[in-house]
């Protein structure tokens, strides 16, 4: 659109002589397209990007959206030589009826909703058969093209699996996760997952690749491995990983946020091979067994070209021949270092807090699970580099940073993922000052963001801009929302430190959002994980001891192996700093001679075990 439509000299010159154009970087103002978004559902029945939204220069007040509009009308779209033109008519003739329909709908978007509905297993349930009637049994995912990965729901599968000891959820997450790996949507060369397909397949992705895609998707790669100890998963982990920090993290340690799907003006054109090309780069033998593997043909399956993928490929056979995926491996470095020669795709190299603390999670879980200390420290430095470029004075953050330029007051997304950053550093180091950064930074998103009347947290904090209204967001879509993820963190933290009042504020978010999310519970799959939380009883776990101790280690080793998300697990080495955080462990005594575990469950507690087999026995959860 921006190259039919606003670069045109026609469209420009009826743009300018009748209206203020002001192009928005959603990325940088959610709170800004999270409104005009809804006004546009409204009018609509339907939203997506671009969008378009005409305003009332008074008040801000929006009177007309839509989403994409070519120069010239085609097909079901107007064009906006068309459409310009008519809606000066329509302002000029009709405008008080343009008016009074504008602020019935805006004041129905900003009406708080009133529910009298707590959600409870059921709907838990609801959520689940919703996602087994929408699976593709085929190739994974959920729904018809296009395709999103839409990681939460993998991760909401993966708890209903360990509750409920369900198979069926096991086998849309490994259906799914493999597929995604097979297709065109995963690059084989470079690494990396585009933002999604546009077939059923997961075959012809949409090239742009997004850093929150690829946190979400480590860290569903990182627990699936956790539950089936699949080596694909961990290798596809490492993978996303090492594309991470070969192309999008900073010499500061800040993650960028996207590369753009086109190069030299072509979408796809950095990433996709003709057959004979690569056949002149590997050689006959070598080239003609790359393109068996990687489904290359003569013809192309992507505009005479070849998108590399594994699909029509046994990936069980392929992985139990070490000798070939040695052989593949090395045309795979030779066909990056001929690919490398290419025009890369313009990075988007903003550093936005929200994605940042999504990946410093995912990267600190790698660190853990993957006892690679390499990826534990880049999640420290992602989040040193927060703390020490993106807050003011006061301490409250920001939400963007790029060149040493800060802007736009952090919003609740940006609270969220950074505190489930620091949630999951502290059980990777135990580090106390990460568990008191995320009890801090929780206490500010309810200073900042809590709606004492309605509850729930709205977008953006009561300090920031004033917008035409100040929406809440609950609706977990490509990412999950920042109210999803808050409840989860409160509720977590709530479990290690016994503090009541996140506890009590992550229960109200269960009747305050009861009405809006029962009703298709499987578009709240991150909530609906915060429910499930909520409806387990979790195993909370002091270990007592000298983090040096052999004893110690093992501990934490054995629980670092399993997939233990109904699990809290804290240090007490005798830190000062961490009795005053969680007063209580100050009585689970700290014998540096003989580590203990102490293990609470459902407000019970078993006597301290020392005993290695017995711990193991009782944290192991039978699959």
């Amino acid at each position: 659109m921006e190259r039919e439509s606003f670069e045109d000299d026609e469209v420009a010159g009826l743009l300018n002589k009748d209206f203020v154009s002001i192009k928005v970087d959603r990325e940088e103002r959610p709170d800004i397209d999270n409104i005009y978004m809804n006004f546009c559902h409204m009018i609509t029945g339907s939203g997506g990007w671009p969008l378009t939204v005409i305003l009332n220069p008074k008040d801000r007040q929006p009177f007309f959206a839509g989403t994409y509009f070519p120069k010239e009308s085609k097909s079901q779209h107007i064009g906006m030589v068309e459409l310009l033109p008519d809606i000066i008519h329509a302002w000029t003739n009709k405008r008080n009826e343009l008016e009074k329909i504008s602020k019935e709908i805006m004041s129905a978007i900003d009406s708080p909703t009133k529910s009298d509905i707590t959600l409870s297993h059921n709907d838990i349930k609801d959520t689940y058969t919703n996602l087994k009637y929408s699976f593709d049994n085929v190739y994974g995912g959920f729904g018809y093209a296009p395709k999103f990965p839409t990681p939460h729901n993998l991760l909401f599968l993966l708890r209903y699996y360990i509750t409920n000891k369900d198979e069926i959820a096991l086998d849309m997450v490994t259906k799914t996760l493999d597929s995604m790996y097979k297709g065109g949507i995963f690059d084989h060369i470079g690494y990396g997952f585009s933002r999604y397909s546009t077939d059923n397949k997961w075959l012809t992705p949409h090239f742009e690749k997004m850093l929150y895609d690829n946190s979400l998707l480590l860290i569903a790669y990182l627990e699936a491995y956790q539950v089936t100890n699949n080596n694909r998963y961990k290798e596809v982990s490492e993978q996303i990983i090492h594309y991470i920090l070969r192309d999008m993290t900073s010499d500061e340690g800040g993650f960028y946020s996207a590369e753009d799907a086109d190069s030299e003006g072509v979408e796809g054109k950095f990433y996709v091979f003709t057959k004979s090309e690569l056949i002149d780069l590997l050689g006959k033998e070598e080239g003609e067994l790359f393109c068996k593997y990687y489904n290359v043909s003569e013809t192309g399956n992507f505009e005479g070209k070849n998108i590399l993928n594994l699909i029509k490929t046994h990936i069980d056979d392929l992985e139990n021949n070490k000798e070939m995926t040695e052989k593949l491996n090395k045309s795979i470095k030779k066909v990056f270092d001929y690919r490398k020669q290419r025009v890369h795709p313009f990075k988007d190299d903003k550093i936005l807090v929200a994605w940042n603390g999504l990946m410093a999670t995912g990267m600190a879980m790698a660190g853990r699970i993957l006892a690679n200390e390499e990826y534990t420290k880049a999640s420290e430095k992602a989040v040193a580099f927060i703390e020490n470029k993106l807050l003011n004075e006061n301490g409250r953050l920001y939400a963007r940073y790029r060149d040493g330029s800060l802007s736009n007051l952090g919003y609740l997304e940006d609270y969220a993922f950074l505190i489930w950053g620091l949630i999951e550093l502290y059980e990777t180091t135990f580090k106390v000052e990460y568990l008191k950064r995320a009890i801090v930074l929780t206490n500010e998103t309810i200073k900042y963001f809590w709606d004492e009347k309605d509850g729930g947290f709205f977008i953006y904090g009561s300090d920031s801009e004033k917008l035409i209204i100040r929406p809440k967001e609950i609706y977990d879509g490509a990412i999950p929302s920042g109210n999803s993820v808050t409840t989860l963190n409160m509720l977590r933290i709530a479990s290690m430190t016994g503090n009541i009042d996140f506890k009590e504020k992550a229960m109200r978010q269960f009747k305050s959002f009861g009405e809006t999310v029962s009703g298709n519970p499987n578009y709240y799959t991150y909530f609906m994980m915060a429910l499930l939380y909520a409806n387990t009883d979790v195993a909370e776990i002091v270990i007592a001891g000298d983090r040096k101790d052999a004893k110690t280690k093992q501990m934490i080793d054995e629980i670092n192996k399993r997939f233990l998300p109904f699990t809290t697990c804290v240090l007490n080495d005798g830190d000062n700093k961490l009795h005053e955080i969680i007063p209580f462990i100050k009585e689970q005594k700290v014998d540096n001679a003989n580590t203990k575990a102490y293990v609470c469950k459902n407000f019970s507690c078993k006597e301290p075990i020392s005993d290695i087999n017995e711990f193991i026995e009782l944290i192991s959860i039978r699959k």
